[in-house]
């Protein structure tokens, strides 16, 4: 599942000049591309160790790595007027939850709020039934589970489905997200 089921993407870059990845074939760029590619259109890019003792959270440290990204993602195919960029230190949790003082020159969200920013995506639910299915287990005791990801429709324990191919009818009796049942 992972990044195949996301609404929205945070891609974490170092702040350190010796981890800043922009190369054509670096993992940042590999990751931001398969997060593109797979329909990921929302992006907050996390940089992080702000606190770094080569970087001390330094603005023009961080207008850097915007630029740098921010070529990166254009050519991939971001809207990059929508792509949050958040100065963080993890080790002391600057700018998670709340602002640093550290860093008083950065007038945009702390990583919670632009967390809380990402639009929530339109569900299908006035479309049929559509479920591509990931793999089929016969369990011993509780039958055939079927692990996929709802793409459309509206899926209920109790309701008959059809699945296509081959065209059988079954009873849908349980749903559960995680192991936890859902109603």
């Amino acid at each position: 599942p992972g990044i195949t089921q996301a609404d929205a993407a945070i891609l974490v870059v170092g702040a350190c000049e010796s981890e800043i990845d922009i190369t054509s074939l670096g993992s940042t760029r590999s990751q931001a591309l398969l997060a593109y590619t797979l329909g990921v259109k929302q992006l907050a890019v996390v940089i992080n160790k702000m606190d770094a003792r080569t970087v001390k959270y330094s603005q023009e440290r961080y207008s850097e790595i915007v630029q740098q990204q921010a070529l990166v993602l254009r050519k991939i195919g971001y809207d990059v007027d929508k792509v949050m960029f958040v100065p963080v230190s993890g080790w002391t949790g600057e700018n998670l939850r709340e602002r640093s003082t550290n860093m008083p020159w950065y007038r945009g969200p702390t990583l919670l709020e632009a967390i809380d920013n990402f639009d929530e995506p339109q569900r299908l639910t006035n479309k049929p039934l559509r479920v591509p299915v990931h793999a089929v287990y016969k369990i011993g005791g509780v039958g055939t589970v079927v692990a996929g990801c709802g793409q459309a429709g509206v899926m209920k324990p109790g309701m008959r489905v059809t699945v296509a191919p081959p065209g059988f009818s079954r009873e849908i009796t349980s749903i559960e997200v995680h192991n936890d049942s859902v109603p």
